[in-house]
């Protein structure tokens, strides 16, 4: 049976339209200052610092994923995007998620790693392997997701073509469809929730490890310095694993749930990464400072 995306009366559906609101937010000028401090300062030049450059790079791209669309959207009063179109942005969206919950994973076995092993943490955490861990991370992400899109895309769509959202997402994408996708949705949300679930007990059983470590330092001054380079990571962990309360198959959930939790994800969370990892850290702020002044002293 061909798999075509089609009305009742067998015509082909190419685009959709988005009823959700459109928006211009704000550039993520924060990331790229992140990008740039941890690139260009040397003493920034470590594994935890290069770790947190993927996920300012990842903050950026999954933020520009929506952003050229919202903006096209806000000047346009048909709000309309190609099949092929809202097929990439899924794509890409929910690549870039699951990047970015390795990622995440993997900076909490870093700190494990630093605080646990500190004698050896540049032998086990070097350069090359910061370059594999990353390239495997990125490719891992775009690989996983694949799963999702191919089951996504095999739907039949023979309803309305209007997507109550304004971007392309699996579970609006599904609501369009016209057999029965139980099936088919069950195995996009246990697959979901599979990769969820991994990367929360990686940094689960990593932070226990780290607290059992800390508890065993003497000094009240090691303890407070130790739990310091994990405050920020764990911040940003709680938000954005807090919106993983939300998932839940779509006969469960509603629009409106699914575009606060959207916003959250793609505008909120990447705004506030930035400010946590700089307003809790001394050694970025440090540099900024010493970037702006090297600026400032610049001969014009």
């Amino acid at each position: 049976k061909a798999n075509l995306m089609c009305w009742k009366n067998n015509t082909v559906v190419s685009e959709f339209i988005l009823l959700g609101l459109s928006k211009n937010i704000i550039i993520l000028i924060g990331n790229i200052l992140i990008i740039t401090v941890t690139t260009t300062e040397k003493s920034l030049q470590t594994p935890m610092y290069f770790f947190l450059t993927n996920l300012s790079i990842m903050d950026i791209c999954v933020s520009t994923t929506i952003v050229p669309r919202m903006l096209k959207d806000l000047l346009s009063e048909k709000k309309v995007i190609s099949y092929v179109e809202c097929a990439a942005q899924m794509y890409i969206s929910l690549s870039l998620g699951e990047c970015e919950c390795i990622l995440l994973a993997i900076m909490a076995n870093d700190r494990y790693i630093a605080i646990c092993y500190p004698l050896h943490y540049i032998n086990i955490i070097n350069r090359s392997v910061c370059i594999k861990i990353s390239v495997g991370t990125w490719l891992c992400g775009f690989i996983l997701s694949i799963s999702h899109i191919a089951l996504t895309l095999h739907v039949n769509l023979c309803g309305h073509n209007e997507i109550n959202h304004f971007i392309c997402e699996v579970p609006e994408l599904l609501s369009l469809g016209c057999e029965n996708i139980t099936f088919i949705e069950f195995v996009i949300f246990i697959v979901g929730v599979i990769i969820l679930i991994i990367p929360v007990i990686f940094i689960c059983v990593s932070y226990v490890e780290i607290i059992v470590n800390i508890l065993k330092i003497s000094s009240s001054e090691g303890q407070r310095r130790a739990f310091s380079t994990c405050g920020s990571h764990l911040i940003v962990v709680t938000l954005f694993y807090a919106m993983a309360a939300y998932m839940k198959p779509r006969s469960f959930s509603s629009p409106n749930t699914d575009k606060i939790v959207t916003v959250f994800y793609f505008i909120i969370t990447p705004m506030l990464n930035p400010m946590i990892y700089t307003l809790r850290n001394k050694e970025v702020i440090t540099a900024l400072k010493k970037i702006v002044m090297q600026g400032f002293e610049a001969p014009v």
